[in-house]
């Protein structure tokens, strides 16, 4: 995992180029990729998300259904100042009471006000993250609790933009594949990341295009029955 590229530029740019190494280096992603909804670029434009949301949101979604986690996220985001998120300080100041009245568990209302109070305090420094490598970011972003690699990943992805992840780790990542290939089984996190040795410098697009394939398998199972 390395920094984004530098060129080409703009995201119809770095997706064409992205097919175009996987037309030389993964013919079956490549096909997929041409197939298959394309990558936004991320973080999208007018998003009002701090990192400090962004990575809140995050531990408060871990193991939660899609609905139930938007549900309690938007109650702990009714928190905020004119319904904005909390800052990490005006977290920290919060009731734990009311945090937790909010359907967050002990274990995420205490991860979550371990951020904050690592960003007030400057342990955790979320400026100038433009600057540094994936494996620093996750590396400073892990010495969290509630915050493991996966999480950083995903932060890689959607909140800074970075176009060389890829989460082995992940399962939709590894049934995508499984898919693709036609296999019986998933392949194993180390399996994916040796297939991905050669998607580099666009892992993020594979993953993203994995994600894709098992949408296109669910959506086409779902109109066979």
């Amino acid at each position: 995992m390395t920094n984004s590229p530098r060129t080409p530029k703009t995201q119809a740019q770095l997706r064409s180029a992205a097919i175009q190494h996987m037309a030389h280096h993964d013919p079956a992603l490549h096909s997929a990729m041409k197939r298959l909804e394309s990558l936004p670029a991320f973080p999208a434009k007018g998003s009002a998300q701090s990192h400090f949301h962004s990575l809140a949101r995050s531990i408060l979604s871990q193991q939660l259904a899609g609905s139930a986690a938007r549900t309690i996220h938007d109650r702990v985001k009714r928190l905020g100042v004119n319904g904005r998120f909390p800052t990490p300080g005006s977290f920290l100041r919060l009731d734990i009471e009311r945090i937790r009245g909010c359907g967050v568990s002990s274990a995420k209302t205490a991860a979550i006000r371990e951020l904050a109070q690592s960003i007030e305090s400057g342990q955790l420094s979320l400026r100038g993250l433009a600057g540094r490598s994936d494996e620093r970011i996750i590396k400073d972003l892990t010495t969290i609790r509630g915050i493991g690699i996966w999480t950083a990943q995903m932060f890689l992805i959607f909140r800074l933009g970075r176009l060389d992840v890829l989460p082995s780790g992940d399962l939709g990542v590894r049934e995508g594949l499984r898919i693709l290939d036609g296999l019986d089984e998933r392949p194993t996190a180390r399996e994916l990341e040796a297939r991905g040795e050669a998607w580099a410098p666009y892992r993020t697009f594979a993953t993203w295009a994995l994600y894709r394939v098992v949408d296109e398998h669910r959506d086409h199972n779902s109109a066979s029955k």
